[in-house]
């Protein structure tokens, strides 16, 4: 029962004195405008299932620019993890096919001039026989590398530079003797050439030519 003389308050009216919350009916007050707390804002007019508009330029969230590198955005083209493309190195086969080539061109070079010295001075040295070897073993080996292949073919090219440098060297002292231009000696007498490189070979021949080859070896190995 109620009290007697106990005063009613309906669910609508104004709050009882002191008490702020008796006077509304079962509902929370509205949230001002303007609180964090609020709700959001209704998204702009053609924007599909409410999404985010996109950030103002020079966000520093933002969208990334076209050509500017993002350590954790979309992969360059060419590139596994994001960072700048890497050229592939080149094939091992090409370079050492390379360097034979430049073993034999430095024979070649090297080999005449080797002849040269030996017929001006009508002997051998044996530090030409080696700088020889040893030229074209380093000149190969810079360019293709050290490898096996390399190494064995400055070796050979070697040996071959030396022996035309003795046959250069003697074309050019049969010419001054007989008295005959040296490419002649060297295109019609070629045979006298090679009879004569048979007859005055000796052990210091062999030895020079060994000794280049050694020489290449070193070369290659010092270039490596």
């Amino acid at each position: 029962m109620q009290p007697p003389n106990q005063p009613q308050q309906p669910f609508g009216g104004q709050p009882v004195d002191g008490n702020p919350y008796a006077g509304h009916s079962g509902q929370q007050p509205p949230a001002p405008s303007g609180t964090p707390y609020g709700q959001q804002p209704p998204a702009p007019a053609g924007t599909p299932y409410g999404q985010q508009p996109p950030a103002p330029s020079g966000a520093p969230f933002g969208d990334q620019q076209p050509g500017q590198g993002a350590p954790f955005g979309t992969p360059a083209e060419g590139a596994p993890f994001g960072g700048a493309p890497f050229a592939p190195a080149p094939p091992a086969r090409n370079t050492m096919l390379l360097g034979v080539a430049v073993a034999l061109g430095a024979a070649l070079v090297a080999g005449i001039l080797y002849g040269v010295i030996a017929g001006s001075i009508e002997r051998e040295v044996g530090y030409a026989a080696v700088g020889v070897g040893f030229l074209v073993g380093f000149a190969a080996s810079k360019v293709g590398g050290s490898g096996p292949a390399v190494v064995a073919a400055s070796a050979v090219f070697s040996i071959g530079a030396v022996y035309l440098g003795q046959l250069v060297g003697i074309s050019m002292i049969l010419a001054d003797r007989a008295q005959v231009p040296f490419f002649e000696v060297v295109g019609d007498h070629f045979d006298t050439v090679s009879r004569t490189w048979s007859q005055e070979a000796e052990f210091m021949t062999y030895l020079f030519l060994g000794l280049s080859a050694i020489a290449a070896v070193g070369g290659a190995k010092k270039a490596g």
